[in-house]
C-alpha cells in the first residue's frame, strides 16, 4: 500500500488552534486511510483533535501530512485544501 506525503503551511493567524484542529480531525475521520500529522519530528494521529492540539503549531510553520490506505490520495487532497483555505477563517 502506497504512502502519500504532502507538506502544508499553517496560514491561520492563531496557528493550528482548537477550531481548525477540530475541522482537521473531523475531515480526516471521513477517510479509511491511516492519516498522520508530523511536526518537528513528532507524529500524531490526524483523526484525534487532542493529538493535533499537542503539536501547538504556530502560523507560518510547515507540517507534513502522511496517509496510507485505499483513499490516501483523496484524504491528502482534502486536508491540503483545508490548510490552503485557512479552515474557513479570515486572513
Amino acid at each position: 500500500m502506497e504512502e502519500v506525503i504532502k507538506d502544508v503551511v499553517v496560514k491561520n493567524a492563531l496557528g493550528l488552534h482548537a477550531r481548525p484542529a477540530a475541522k482537521l480531525s473531523q475531515e480526516a475521520m471521513k477517510f479509511q486511510a491511516e492519516i498522520k500529522l508530523c511536526y518537528k519530528e513528532v507524529e500524531v494521529n490526524a483523526k484525534s483533535i487532542l493529538d493535533i492540539l499537542t503539536l501547538a503549531v504556530p502560523m507560518g510553520e510547515v507540517l507534513t501530512l502522511r496517509a496510507k490506505g485505499d483513499d490516501a490520495i483523496q484524504a491528502i487532497k482534502q486536508l491540503e485544501w483545508l490548510f490552503e483555505n485557512r479552515f474557513g477563517e479570515e486572513k
